[in-house]
């Protein structure tokens, strides 16, 4: 069993040195940080995480083609590959339409944006020109990186819709499917399965991380209030598919947007949070996280990635996954 963490850029960069530390020490495989607008920035974060740990391998959660052109996100890879000694993923993903609108960016053709930017990416990172006449990519045959990188860095697809999750299947190396609740992994297998049989390949081929959001706490009710938050920024940005699995719809979390993201009124949004809100993700102890992913261990899950917020204090919480998760999970396999 694979285990991963995964967290927001809304930390200090020494933070997330110090949790990448930690990480590494308790036996986690891999470290993704994410790269939303207006936090810090997941590239050098990931960069000073490289170069304080030894084993851990360190990714973006993700990257998008929008935001930042594909041919500077295959610099962007090359160079934190070389950085960690061959230890990045690239977590590559059209970004929520709802963040990008703040910018002015239009999220057209995210799953065309998406392929197009995977293959360019990766005839790049071949060592290959990467002439492209699509529908997203208009680049000439001048479109290559002018220095040898030492090797193609795997990229794992960030999804949560239906075409974007058979994408993983079908063109990637890895996935970062948004399970919320964890449970929902029933009905995003079948999609990724469906893309990969689609290309003529193995489920096997690909290293599905089964993301979830936790906060984990001795104290039942500081890691639910840890989880309202996440979920009060987050939530109006989930695609339709998870919602549904709540039954919720994105109607539900109209009010808290507008506390969160225009009155900026953190304590009120958290205030709107329901029970069926909180289904998203799992808060509790390590025995109550250890009894949700036993399910999913029994829908054959491989790769268990633990997500933000982790619990009020999240370096107590990557501790506490260490010595009573991770173990459980690896002497039982």
């Amino acid at each position: 069993m694979k285990f991963s963490l995964r967290l927001n850029n809304d930390l200090g960069v020494v933070d997330y040195v110090k949790l990448a530390k930690l990480a590494e020490a308790v036996g986690f495989d891999q470290f993704w940080v994410s790269n939303d607008l207006f936090l810090r920035s997941a590239p050098v974060i990931l960069t000073a995480v490289a170069l304080a740990t030894d084993r851990i391998e360190i990714g973006t959660c993700i990257l998008n083609p929008y935001t930042i052109n594909p041919a500077e996100i295959a610099m962007i890879a090359a160079t934190l590959d070389d950085v960690s000694g061959g230890r990045f993923n690239l977590g590559l993903s059209s970004g929520a339409a709802d963040f990008l609108a703040w910018v002015g960016i239009p999220a057209d053709k995210p799953r065309t944006a998406v392929v197009e930017s995977v293959a360019a990416i990766n005839r790049l990172l071949c060592g290959e020109r990467a002439f492209t006449d699509g529908a997203f990519l208009h680049w000439t045959d001048e479109t290559y990186l002018r220095f040898k990188p030492q090797r193609r860095v795997p990229i794992y697809i960030g999804a949560m819709s239906p075409n974007m999750l058979r994408e993983i299947g079908r063109v990637a190396d890895g996935g970062l499917p948004l399970l919320f609740p964890p449970e929902h992994y029933r009905n995003v297998a079948p999609l990724i399965a469906e893309g990969a049989a689609r290309a003529g390949r193995s489920l096997d081929e690909v290293d599905v991380a089964a993301c979830i959001w936790c906060s984990i706490d001795d104290d039942g009710t500081a890691a639910e209030d840890a989880l309202k938050e996440k979920v009060a920024y987050y939530g109006h940005a989930l695609s339709a598919l998870i919602l549904e699995q709540l039954g919720l719809t994105h109607i539900d979390f109209e009010a808290i947007q507008q506390a969160v993201m225009v009155e900026n009124d953190v304590a009120k949004a958290k205030s709107l949070v329901t029970p069926a809100m909180l289904r998203i993700g799992i808060a509790g102890t390590t025995h109550d996280l250890i009894a949700r992913l036993e399910s999913l261990v029994e829908l054959g899950v491989k790769h268990i990635s633990l997500g933000p917020p982790l619990g009020p204090d999240p370096a107590a919480a990557v501790a506490a996954i260490g010595r009573d998760v991770i173990p459980y999970f690896r002497n039982t396999a």
